[in-house]
């Protein structure tokens, strides 16, 4: 099993920043692939961003790339998304998972990340 913590989400202005962070504990040697997703009010969850597990390779959806990016620092078993020139657009639950699969195309799939965090709020003031 593995553990997964976020913390780092509020209230924030448009144009602010914030800084996600997911602590994993546990078996972490199952964090291959590692992701973002975030579920807006009254719509379905969706991929944000990814990351393998040596960090090389890295993805982001259209709508955030440019302005968000996620790292991991496995020495300190975390994972951070930085958020930039946030909109109100990106007001949501943000919701770290761990995936045991070897990272690939399919990085963006639900189905493909076994453990999931509670989930953070962001909220984005116009």
């Amino acid at each position: 099993q593995v553990q997964l913590v976020e913390s780092g989400g509020g209230l924030v202005q448009a144009g602010g920043s914030l800084r996600l962070s997911c602590a994993t504990s546990g078996r972490t040697f199952n964090t291959n692939r590692m992701g973002w997703f975030r579920q807006a009010p009254g719509k379905e969850r969706e991929f944000v961003a990814a990351v393998s597990r040596s960090g090389s390779s890295t993805d982001y959806a259209d709508s955030v790339k440019g302005r968000f990016t996620i790292s991991r620092v496995n020495a300190q078993n975390t994972v951070y998304l930085q958020m930039n020139s946030l909109k109100p657009e990106d007001t949501a639950v943000y919701y770290c998972a761990a995936g045991i699969r070897f990272y690939s195309r399919d990085y963006y799939r639900e189905p493909t990340y076994d453990y999931w965090g509670q989930g953070t709020q962001v909220t984005v003031s116009p």
